[in-house]
């Protein structure tokens, strides 16, 4: 991917280094690492300049972001992609069900990088797979892939500081009482699998889920849920603690008369744009096979 940034820098930045200032918005160590190695990636007021070339009032610094190379072992495949939102620094794609979001040994050619690098590739456009909210493969729904290394940074910093609002919706059997409160408890490894969680009050991590009930209705409840973490299997875990575990859910709740996988689907994205800081929400729908359980209101 090829991307060009304009800054405009103002008095309060007057006298600042480049890398400073870069580092101040969010570029990582790494990003200037890349930048340096890339020819007349920084050029102030149009001239190339060096990371170390002080910054003056009314300056236009610009960035150019040169990836050439595309992600290893992943091949491109043709296959569906519901698209929501893309523009140079990002792209949103509402995930179906069943598909991976990486390649793995009995996944090779099916996973959501896979369609993402056809899709480039159809365009002659190189691209690296950095996937910033990574969804199970038989969760459904919103997740959000940075188009270049500066916007993957600042979006797995955002991540790590809780910016990047998720929330999700379940399906559970029943009627949930308390119909709204927050899920405190840690998570950990059931034993030797690697796939498995538990709640783990000695060695797990901390894990912190809030929800409420949106809806009841043909013995179901459709629960809203917003993750101030994000462990492996949150969601599902968290449920089953409480005693409301996900219908369809094949490791902790077999309960398949309805649905043939957990009904869990990412509905909201909610967070700041990497490189313009504009305020960003995305909603999807929930999917078929979970509004045939709990269809719209007429």
């Amino acid at each position: 991917m090829e991307r060009i940034i304009t800054y405009h820098i103002d008095d309060q930045t007057d006298g600042m280094r480049v890398e400073q200032y870069l580092r101040r918005i969010g570029y990582s160590y790494q990003n200037l690492t890349r930048l340096k190695k890339m020819p007349e990636s920084i050029l102030i007021n149009g001239v190339w300049s060096y990371m170390r070339t002080p910054l003056h009032g009314n300056d236009t610094l610009t960035v150019h972001i040169r990836e050439t190379e595309n992600s290893p072992n992943i091949l491109p495949a043709r296959l569906p992609l519901d698209i929501l939102y893309e523009d140079e620094d990002i792209i949103i794609v509402n995930k179906p069900a069943g598909m991976p979001v990486h390649p793995s040994l009995n996944n090779y050619r099916n996973s959501l990088a896979n369609a993402l690098m056809y899709y480039y590739q159809q365009q002659g456009k190189p691209f690296i797979f950095r996937c910033t909210n990574r969804l199970d493969r038989d969760t459904s729904g919103l997740t959000v892939i940075a188009k270049h290394m500066v916007s993957s940074s600042i979006l797995s910093a955002m991540t790590a500081r809780h910016d990047i609002k998720r929330e999700y919706l379940a399906i559970v059997r029943g009627c949930v009482t308390p119909a709204s409160g927050t899920v405190n408890a840690p998570i950990g490894r059931t034993g030797s699998s690697l796939i498995e969680r538990k709640i783990d009050f000695e060695n797990g991590e901390q894990a912190v889920t809030h929800y409420r009930v949106v809806g009841e209705k043909n013995g179901h409840s459709l629960v809203s849920l917003i993750l101030e973490t994000g462990r492996t299997h949150q969601i599902r875990v968290h449920m089953q603690y409480i005693g409301y575990p996900l219908i369809g859910d094949y490791l902790y709740n077999p309960d398949m008369e309805y649905i043939q996988r957990q009904a869990l689907h990412s509905y909201c994205l909610s967070f700041r744009h990497p490189i313009t800081g504009k305020d960003l929400k995305f909603t999807a729908e929930l999917p078929v096979d979970m509004l045939k359980i709990f269809p719209k209101s007429s």
